[in-house]
């Protein structure tokens, strides 16, 4: 193999290596955001409880406000519901091999197949060489 051709196939796998974990970085970045948020809903959450709880611990209730916390806890409640069970489904798909949007496993199986494919082809060009060589070389 030429200096050349082995440049070019190793800066093929860097470029493909290199799109597969960027991407991958972004969706576990994503990820992460996604949970930080429940976690600031969870503070919203135990906020909204404690401002009923103290509501009701008056004498006389301030029904609006009660109202507006409740509404808030529930909202906020089926925000949290809603994300955790997508992340769980998403770590259900990883956690059972199915594909899912983080895998780079496709993106890195297509750049190895595209670089066998070049390597084949590289030899049989190597062997269609060496027999046209043979052939327009009486002398051997």
């Amino acid at each position: 193999m030429s200096l050349k051709s082995f440049l070019s196939f190793s800066a093929v796998r860097r470029t493909c290596t290199r799109y597969a974990t960027l991407k991958s970085c972004k969706m576990a970045n994503d990820r992460l955001r996604a949970l930080e948020d429940v976690e600031k809903e969870i503070a919203v959450v135990l906020q909204c409880a404690g401002t009923i709880v103290l509501e009701l611990s008056k004498e006389k209730h301030n029904a609006s406000l009660l109202d507006r916390q409740l509404n808030q806890f529930q909202t906020s409640i089926n925000r949290i519901e809603n994300e955790l069970s997508s992340q769980i489904r998403y770590l259900t798909q990883v956690a059972t091999g199915q594909p899912h949007e983080g895998s780079t496993y496709s993106a890195r199986k297509d750049c190895q197949m595209a670089l066998n494919r070049a390597e084949y082809a590289r030899v049989k060009l190597g062997e269609l060489r060496r027999t046209c060589e043979t052939m327009l070389d009486p002398q051997t």
